[in-house]
């Protein structure tokens, strides 16, 4: 695949794909924790999407081949921790196609988000992977991208 795609901040309109792409992305990861880690509801979701544009919660930047197909996706959280020295953010979801892997559009995407946390003042930007081989790859990929792994487990607590 040459470099046939396009990157934009996501608008109300592409709720629709953004809800696809995190829809194929859980559903990847799921695949292989071998039981249900996510509840994915594509309305729901989609309505988060236009919620988290309106009010600059969450950031999204979205690629799009030349027919509009969508191909990858990254959605980055503002954060601000006493540990990262101030403002940082976390990558929540970067997914991209598997036709369009290897080919450039996820470094570009994250490269999106590194430019627009310059200009915001971000300190770091942070992600976390599944720790599972399946996800080795990854893995290496982010690290590729000059991140570096810092240890720990993320875990939740539902409220």
């Amino acid at each position: 695949m040459t470099k046939g795609w396009a990157i934009g901040r996501a608008t109300d309109a592409d709720a629709p794909a953004v809800a696809g792409l995190v829809g194929e992305l859980l559903d990847e990861i799921m695949r292989h924790y071998g039981e249900r880690a996510f509840w994915f509801d594509r309305e729901g979701t989609e309505a988060r999407v236009v919620e988290a544009v309106a009010c600059e919660r969450l950031f999204i930047w979205i690629a799009r081949a030349p027919d509009g197909e969508p191909l990858g996706v990254v959605t980055v959280c503002e954060s601000y921790a006493l540990y990262a020295e101030g403002l940082f953010a976390t990558i929540t979801e970067l997914y991209v196609v598997p036709a369009a892997r290897s080919h450039g559009v996820g470094a570009e995407l994250i490269e999106r988000a590194r430019i627009f946390g310059r200009e915001r003042g971000w300190g770091r930007l942070e992600v976390t992977t599944p720790p599972l081989p399946a996800f080795d790859r990854s893995l290496a990929f982010y690290e590729r991208q000059g991140f570096a792994v810092t240890g720990g487990r993320k875990l939740k607590f539902v409220l």
